[in-house]
């Protein structure tokens, strides 16, 4: 009897732990869920004009996304998330600045921000890419027309343990035109897309601008408030731009973790990232961090003024390339979220990519500064491992050790935006090639560039 009562006590007590971890979980990731699948689903709706089945089937069908319940509201123009009714958050669309998740700011607050934006110009069919949208008709000679058509087909339709990859678009840059270009199925040349974790090239690009312009400079102190008289108050611009902080911060996407906690739940971005406390002294660890990226978008915010700040991203860099599909999604605070959520279409990703090609010049104007490429293609510590130069990825320019790349069978001098899903703009020097890639899961990136390599350079 005595035994039996143990085994029932130990068994209640198990299920009591189980439970308790359930509500644990639940209390921690509904909310993750919930928002994460409201924000995009919003931004997918109202900014991308799809179907809410595609984006509930081919966004948020895998699980947990799954669990959640997502309601659009035309009239309102939001999207309210929730898990089994728990956990309900609203994310609202804003013409001219997208979908922006509530967070510690009401949403008449939120609604009541004013974002001056310039105008957006019309962009011409005469006039030839990239000044224009017109394509030229002849590929150069060097081009196998065949063998680049076969490799853009293949990664359209590719699959990864027996599900499609979802490939959006695809545009394939040589020598400064546009020598292969396929959209999926509801997508074409004129539907923006969302960049993820390329919006941090962007949001260094801007860097560069101000360090042009003589307003920011990467070897002093970043001009962070909150870090006067603390440690934190040796980290330079440069450790920001390196992902070198040392600041304790987890990018941990199937757990939670600082960047899920900082995305869904944080109505001011940079500023919870900055009162993290620091776990490595500054300059000497390598630590990717979407919150060192939310650091560097709010220093914009501070330097350029809060009547220039909204029109800046697209005065200072996106309309002085003729991109002008690009949107910037703020936070509740109303800083751009420099890290995640930006959005333009594929051919705008690809005059991004066709600046850096450039050194940073765009019809004979200087955009960034003249050793800025030489600055961004530079590792920021000495681990081998991590090919990181500002807010760049280096596919093997690491100067210890050239053997050691992420692509193998591409050049040591690719560098290259690189977002969640496999989104990706790849510039290759060498190879006269800006090559962008567009979609909802990774593909097998080596192999798809070893082959856009051969067929522009038979």
């Amino acid at each position: 009897m005595k035994k039996r009562k143990v085994i029932v006590r130990t068994i209640l007590t198990l299920l009591l732990l189980v439970a308790a971890y359930g509500v644990w979980y639940a209390w921690r990731a509904f909310p993750i869920i919930s928002g994460y699948g409201s924000k995009n689903m919003c931004s997918a709706v109202f900014l991308q004009h799809r179907n809410v089945k595609d984006v509930l089937r081919e966004d948020l069908g895998d699980f947990p996304l799954s669990l959640g319940t997502f309601t659009v509201d035309e009239k309102d123009s939001s999207v309210t998330g929730s898990v089994w009714g728990f956990a309900k958050r609203k994310t609202i669309y804003r013409k001219g600045v997208g979908c922006t998740l509530i967070n510690d700011f009401t949403e008449s607050e939120m609604r009541a921000q004013h974002f001056s934006l310039p105008a957006k110009p019309v962009i011409s069919d005469t006039v030839a890419w990239p000044y224009g949208d017109k394509i030229a008709d002849t590929l150069p000679g060097n081009i196998d027309k065949a063998a680049l058509d076969k490799t853009v087909d293949y990664v359209m339709n590719e699959t990864k343990d027996g599900k499609p990859c979802y490939t959006s678009a695809v545009v394939v840059v040589y020598d400064g035109k546009i020598v292969a270009e396929k959209y999926g199925r509801g997508f074409d040349k004129n539907t923006v897309m969302l960049g993820w974790s390329m919006s941090k090239s962007l949001t260094g690009a801007m860097i560069g601008i101000l360090v042009k312009q003589g307003k920011l400079n990467v070897d002093a102190p970043a001009p962070v408030a909150e870090w006067a008289g603390t440690g934190k108050a040796k980290i330079t611009l440069k450790n920001i731009l390196q992902q070198s902080t040392g600041l304790d911060f987890v990018e941990d996407y199937n757990n939670y973790s600082n960047v899920t906690n900082m995305l869904f739940n944080k109505g001011d971005m940079g500023a919870y990232t900055a009162n993290l406390p620091l776990k490595y002294p500054p300059g000497t660890v390598f630590n990717y961090s979407s919150g060192n990226s939310n650091i560097l978008s709010r220093m914009i915010r501070k330097t350029v003024g809060e009547e220039a700040y909204p029109g800046f991203p697209y005065e200072a860099l996106f309309h002085k390339i003729n991109a002008y599909s690009f949107l910037l999604e703020p936070d509740a605070s109303g800083t751009y979220i420099g890290s995640s959520y930006s959005y333009a279409t594929a051919r705008d990703f690809a005059r991004f990519g066709l600046l850096y090609l450039n050194n940073g010049n765009w019809h004979g104007e200087q955009i960034l500064p003249l050793n800025w490429l030489a600055q961004t293609i530079t590792p920021g510590t000495a681990d081998a491992r991590k090919h990181y130069g500002y807010q760049f990825w280096l596919n093997g320019l690491d100067k210890t050790d050239l053997s050691k790349k992420w692509y193998p069978d591409v050049p040591s001098d690719m560098f290259f935006c690189d977002g969640y899903g496999g989104q990706g703009v790849y510039i290759i020097p060498s190879k006269k090639l800006v090559i962008v890639r567009m979609g909802l899961h990774v593909i097998e990136e080596n192999q798809f560039l070893k082959e856009v390599i051969a067929a522009t350079n038979k």
